[in-house]
């Protein structure tokens, strides 16, 4: 989030739990940890939150215990202890995936959290698993011994959500993440399973699934019906996202002829749309307001290194015409040639 300077913790509560099926252990708190002391809030509130992205929207199925719990909570704030137990309870139940850790589960109450332009309360999920050795200096009356101990590393957690007490479509608003790594271990768990979300059809979910499309089509799609080189498709995926980067709108045909240039192409494109909306359960509209926080997300996927074998790595930022491929019969060599002004 990018302005957390208001947020207070009301409440904040920590359960172990997580993967039942393969004897995770359940450890359910009856105390409220203390943020007041040691600048604990200080720390805690920036270490939750800041992952969060505001613009990633999701709205909370209703027929589930977390929208129902959530809303209790919302209504009667005297039962934050016995309404956590239940969420930890329900979250150690279903994290049956064999890539899922038992760890800590956090249950937080929120207040002074900016939503537009007002200050509302909001409730944090968070779980962490992960730990990470630290040395632990122990003075002695001799001297200083150094003690190798394990902790949580105050980077993000690998799981986090913000409940708003605002409905959407009939569901609860809410804001989600997961680590890259969590992502890949365990799939849709935290998302699907357990926290039933779904994203919100609005500019960043367009702007990120429009760009998560053209990325696959270029690197795969393209090559596949085209036989297009390495270097060519690189020039492609930096028109893609330059074309994000400079037009406020999407317009599917304008992208066309801006970014793939050929009607060919651009008929292969439009067929893969079809496709990839069918495959990947998503409906991406035809013309949308960029959003430049997904933009800048999804730049990083966009990579423009040509690896030759396993001697040299070309990064490419335009000025593809500067570029020449050719293969030399002598010594059964493919090249290419780079033209110029000056070397730094």
């Amino acid at each position: 989030m990018n302005d957390i300077s208001t947020i207070t913790i009301k409440s904040l509560i920590v359960h172990q739990a997580g993967n039942a099926a393969q004897g995770g252990r359940l450890l359910l708190s009856d105390l409220t940890i203390k943020t007041d002391e040691n600048q604990l809030a200080e720390i805690l509130i920036p270490y939750l939150l800041k992952p969060i992205n505001e613009a990633e929207q999701y709205r909370m199925e209703p027929d589930n215990l977390v929208y129902t719990a959530s809303t209790n909570l919302f209504a009667d704030k005297d039962h934050f202890i016995s309404i956590s137990k239940q969420l930890a309870e329900h979250f150690h139940l279903k994290s049956s995936s064999a890539f899922a850790k038992s760890g800590e589960f956090y249950v937080a109450l929120f207040q002074q959290v900016p939503f537009g332009d007002q200050f509302v309360s909001a409730i944090g999920l968070f779980h962490t698993s992960n730990r990470e050795p630290f040395l632990q200096p122990n003075i002695t009356g001799d001297g200083i011994q150094l003690k190798v101990e394990e902790g949580v590393e105050l980077k993000k957690p690998e799981k986090a959500v913000l409940i708003f007490n605002q409905e959407v479509d009939g569901g609860l608003l809410t804001y989600a993440y997961e680590s890259s790594a969590s992502k890949q271990g365990e799939g849709a768990f935290w998302k699907h399973t357990f926290l039933q979300i779904t994203p919100l059809v609005n500019s960043y979910y367009n702007t990120n699934a429009a760009l998560g499309m053209c990325k696959l089509f270029i690197s795969n799609e393209l090559n596949e019906q085209f036989e297009t080189s390495k270097s060519d498709q690189i020039d492609m995926l930096q028109r893609s996202m330059e074309y994000f980067k400079t037009h406020d709108n999407f317009k599917i045909e304008e992208f066309g002829k801006e970014v793939l240039h050929h009607p060919e192409v651009i008929d292969c494109f439009n067929d893969y749309k079809q496709q990839y909306e069918v495959a990947k359960q998503v409906s991406i509209d035809d013309s949308f307001d960029i959003n430049l926080d997904a933009v800048q997300k999804q730049q990083r996927q966009f990579k423009s290194i040509l690896k030759l074998d396993k001697n040299f790595h070309v990064y490419i930022h335009g000025r593809k015409d500067l570029m020449e491929k050719g293969y030399d019969e002598r010594t059964g060599k493919h090249y290419y040639k780079l033209y110029f002004d000056e070397e730094k």
